[in-house]
């Protein structure tokens, strides 16, 4: 069994994904054998606090050399693993970071912390005392994470009832749409091509042309979605695709080596701040050099966009822009506010279908999403009234579950800070009691200390006689 860095939950500090394999498929960072009872630090960005025992099951196993590995004589498994789970412990580790790209720790920094050295009986009675006390804050936060499972679970469900029309069947059964989805398609449509139209004339009077004959022939209509597999609408519902409905623009970054490119008045997004979210505001500028020195363009207020690019959680999600805006290349921008549509129906839209939109990624190395496939991603099209009433409940609904996850929120950081001073205390010698009948840590510690200089000792290399001849 190999573990890595990976191997380990940081929430649960448990070891939860050991890896199976033959020794000739091991990494070259395979070189550590474990011990039943050993600590493992991981020595990757110590703020994280990635910090594991190495349980029976795992005995003899093979670790990352992106661990240090304690092993004590003197110290309780159970005591250094708490031990190293303090905040001092980590704020230490942190201070002692090395490197930007790849901030990490040395082993030897890891060596120095210093600490209020305890007998091993008194080890034992403050470990004992931790997890009397460490097992009801589990549970609790145990409870609390299984509530916000349940949340995500409901939002999902929620999500998925509003798309298919489940949640608005009521309402549309009392409240016949004078527009249908298809009608209002078609209304689109039409308002689509007659802005290419003045768009195409607004250029020929700059250039001081007249329109060629047969120029609207070259208008190229949307394509439509192959609809032959997906499943039935609600009626007076139609499908459609993101690139038939809407202008989709894949942004640019303006090159960082020009500084004049920003720091201007022109907000830009990256993909990174595309998080199921509103965006207000952008961590960047750009300046007007830098836009017309790129090819991203400015986005209006009510355009959605969607991450495209990205290993971890960002492609596939989703943002509403609430005011215009620049993006970068590695989100689209789909230009929902120059139609009838409510850009939060199409966000909710693309985040019921957030696993699939990723699944429908192109590329080895690193999945992504394209500008033709981000056009391609079909949704249902209700009338515009019932997408005003479905976003009307959806906002209500999220409203609620984001104050309980907020809740939620609050009651982990409250737990987190009680751990922490549970730790404290544990560790300052206030938890518990010292024994009178225990051996002074003092006097031990300085046994400890000859005995290991007297081992440091005896590991010096004697000289040999003919040495000292030659020295004489």
């Amino acid at each position: 069994m190999y573990i890595d860095i990976s191997s380990i939950d940081r929430d649960t500090k448990r070891i939860f994904a050991a890896k199976s394999m033959e020794a000739h498929q091991a990494p070259s960072r395979a070189r550590q054998v474990l011990k039943t009872g050993d600590v493992l630090v991981s020595m990757t960005r110590p703020n994280l606090n990635a910090v594991a025992v190495v349980p029976t099951e795992l005995d003899g196993a093979i670790a990352s050399t992106g661990f240090h590995v304690l092993r004590s004589r003197w110290l309780r498994p159970q005591y250094l693993y708490r031990l190293v789970q303090t905040r001092d412990f980590i704020e230490a580790m942190t201070a002692a970071v090395q490197g930007a790209l790849y901030p990490a720790v040395r082993p030897k920094d890891i060596d120095a912390y210093r600490l209020t050295f305890h007998t091993p009986n008194q080890q034992e009675r403050i470990v004992d005392k931790l997890e009397e006390l460490l097992s009801d804050l589990d549970a609790g936060v145990a409870e609390l994470d299984a509530a916000r499972k349940k949340l995500e679970r409901y939002r999902q469900a929620l999500l998925k009832a509003a798309v298919e029309g489940a949640l608005t069947a009521e309402w549309r059964a009392g409240n016949p749409p004078s527009e249908t989805g298809a009608q209002l398609l078609q209304r689109i449509l039409t308002e689509r091509r007659a802005r290419w139209e003045a768009g195409q004339l607004a250029k020929f009077e700059q250039q001081g042309k007249a329109p060629p004959k047969n120029w609207k022939d070259k208008y190229v209509e949307p394509a439509k979605p192959d609809v032959s597999d997906l499943p039935m609408l609600p009626e007076q519902w139609v499908w459609t695709s993101l690139g038939e409905c809407f202008q989709v623009l894949v942004g640019a970054t303006p090159s960082r080596k020009e500084t004049r490119y920003w720091g201007g008045p022109i907000p830009w997004v990256s993909s990174g701040e595309v998080r199921f979210t509103r965006i207000k505001g952008t961590r960047e500028t750009i300046t007007q050099a830098g836009l017309e020195n790129s090819s991203t363009r400015i986005n209006p207020a009510g355009s959605v966009l969607l991450g495209m690019i990205g290993e971890g959680k960002t492609r596939g999600q989703v943002a509403i822009l609430d005011m215009p805006a620049a993006n970068n290349q590695n989100c689209a921008a789909i230009w929902v506010s120059e139609t009838p549509a409510p850009p939060e129906y199409v966000f909710s839209w693309l985040w019921s279908q957030y696993e699939q939109t990723r699944r429908g990624s192109s590329g080895n190395n690193q999945p992504a999403l394209n500008k033709s496939i981000v056009e391609r991603v079909v949704m249902p099209l209700p009338p515009l009234a019932e997408m005003q009433e479905i976003v009307r409940l959806v906002d209500h609904a999220l409203d609620q579950i984001e104050r309980q996850h907020s809740a939620i929120d609050h009651a982990l950081r409250h737990s987190a800070a009680q751990r922490q001073n549970i730790l404290r205390a544990a560790f300052a010698g206030e938890l518990v009691p010292q024994d009178p009948d225990d051996e002074p840590a003092s006097v031990l510690l300085a046994r400890i200390r000859a005995q290991r200089a007297a081992q440091a000792e005896e590991k010096k290399p004697r000289r040999t006689k003919a040495r000292k001849a030659a020295d004489a």
